[in-house]
């Protein structure tokens, strides 16, 4: 039995809230209670998620976000700040998985822009909003992973080093920051039924493309898990790279074994 689940009077900021997990995420966290503010870099997709999610009886609003400008995170923190006065939950969703291409044939300009997403825009928003959490006595930072942080897929150099980097520094910010009361997680959902999926599936480039679209897990799966990890029994996760791949963590999360 799973644990019951209310974030009234909570606020979260969900990064890359637009679409695919990000979406799902702000939608499950607004169920739940708490107050939502989506970001991400499309102002048109961003209001109308918010829309969707105030007609359903949540609380969300949107700021317009650059992970890989730290400016432009700051202001997004602060917004929240503004809006709401404290930020309860981040959770790092941004990503991408362009360039799909071997080493040799990758774009350096389109490969490093990756890395300032994926990998400096995590570091980014955690800097941004840890100071507000620390004054605060309390937070929950959810840094969104993947099995790509502990494998060598070829086509896939920028996006398996950022993930594995990304899950390094998830672990030394638990390191600095759980006596603070300031709890840091990874999630590595596997592979989940969204655009970036879709552009995988198309690239052909590994094994991961050639796997059958009914395998993938819908996106509402990983957002259940992140708020699984935000509330009290995601405590015994913190540090780690908590994974809805393996049978064990489904059931902590309460989810089907079976898609």
């Amino acid at each position: 039995m799973s644990q019951t689940l209310d974030f009234t009077n909570k606020t979260a900021l969900i990064m890359g809230a637009s679409k695919g997990i990000g979406l799902a995420t702000a939608e499950k966290l607004a169920e739940l209670g708490a107050s939502v503010i989506l970001a991400a870099r499309s102002s048109d997709k961003l209001e109308e998620a918010v829309l969707m999610i105030n007609s359903k009886g949540g609380e969300a609003r949107a700021h317009v976000c650059d992970v890989t400008d730290y400016s432009s995170v700051e202001a997004t923190a602060k917004y929240c700040i503004d809006q709401a006065g404290k930020i309860d939950f981040l959770i790092n969703n941004a990503g991408v998985i362009d360039p799909l291409s071997h080493l040799i044939d990758s774009d350096p300009v389109e490969w490093s822009l990756a890395a300032d997403i994926n990998y400096k825009g995590v570091y980014y928003c955690m800097r941004a909003v840890l100071p507000y959490m620390v004054e605060a006595g309390e937070g929950v930072i959810v840094n969104m992973s993947s099995g790509a942080a502990n494998s060598a897929l070829p086509g896939w150099s920028h996006y398996c080093s950022t993930k594995s980097a990304v899950k390094k520094l998830t672990e030394v910010a638990h390191n600095e920051l759980h006596d603070k009361n300031i709890r840091v997680v990874g999630l590595s959902p596997g592979t989940v039924a969204t655009d970036m999926m879709a552009r995988i599936r198309d690239a052909e480039i590994n094994a991961v493309s050639n796997l059958d679209w009914s395998v993938h897990i819908p996106p509402r799966w990983a957002a259940e898990a992140v708020a699984f990890l935000c509330g009290r029994e995601g405590e015994e996760f913190a540090g780690t790279d908590f994974s809805i791949k393996t049978k064990e963590g489904r059931e902590r999360v309460g989810l089907p074994q079976n898609y």
